[in-house]
This record gives structure tokens, sequence and C-alpha cells, in this order.
């Protein structure tokens, strides 16, 4: 079940290949993400010292949640992988010139987790074909949908 999506990361970067990679959270992140507090537009992952790091989220905390921890929406947190995994992602960023970008949070199996992307970036002329694209399909529902539907208008008058 998804919680938030980053649909920037699809307008900026190609995804060519998705990881599953736990969270390191404190307890008033837990019950800010439950309740549905979390936004990741602006955030994004790196490589430092060997770990997996994302930057950058931003999980607002509740009022009620805790009062004796000092809250930091947008502090760092670790990223949680086996280490043949992390190595894997680290040799493609470092010599194919890719990124890390967070796609979505979601559950699994009551556990919070967060999907990463490895990316390339998309220059300007892609962008607007993706553009161009999107606005086709969508033209090709309606004219679909506009068809089907004075066809079945003709039918019963």
């Amino acid at each position: 079940m998804t919680i938030v999506d980053n649909k920037k990361a699809f307008h900026d970067y190609f995804i060519e290949e998705r990881v599953e990679a736990g969270l390191v959270l404190e307890g008033w992140e837990v019950k800010a993400i439950r309740a549905g507090r979390a936004h990741l537009k602006e955030a994004y992952v790196v490589v430092r010292n060997g770990e997996i790091i994302l930057l950058g989220a931003h999980i607002t905390p509740l009022a009620q949640a805790s009062t004796h921890v000092q809250a930091d929406p947008t502090r760092t947190r670790k990223l949680l992988l086996h280490r043949a995994e992390i190595n894997r992602l680290v040799g493609k960023v470092e010599r194919a010139g890719y990124t890390l970008t967070p796609l979505n949070l979601h559950y699994k199996a009551g556990r919070i987790k967060l999907e990463v992307g490895l990316a390339k970036g998309k220059k300007q002329h892609d962008k607007r074909q993706a553009i161009k694209e999107r606005e086709w399909n969508r033209e090709q529902q309606r004219l679909v949908r506009n068809r089907t539907g004075s066809a079945r208008g003709r039918q019963t008058a």
C-alpha cells in the first residue's frame, strides 16, 4: 500500500531499475508517516561512507506524538540494504553516471519501505516528448470514450 509517491522523479528521470530498502526511523517519524505527513518531492539519495542515505525527505511531526524529543523533519535517514546491493548500486552510480532517487514510500508486512530508483536524467527535449505522449494518450482515451458513449446513446433511442 503506497503512502506517498514521488511523481517528480518520473518527470525528471528515466527509471531503469527499482530497489526496495528499509528505513531507519524514530518513533515519532513512524507515527507521522502513518498519519500521512511525509513528502518525497525534494528528497534524494546519496552514497556516503559506503552507506546509502536519504536526504531532504520531509516528515512533519505530529503535535501530540512526542514532547521530550526534538523532532527534525528533514534529518538524514539511513537506508537498509544488503551489502551486495549497496556495492552494486555504488558501482553503477560512480561508473555509469546513474543517480539514485526515491520513488515511493509504502507499507510491506507492516513495515515502512522506500522504493529507490536507479535513474538517468532526462534532457529537456525528453521531458517535452514525454508530455506530448501523455497528452496524446489522454486524447485517444477521450476519443474512445466519446465514440463508445455516443454509440450507446444511439442504441437506446
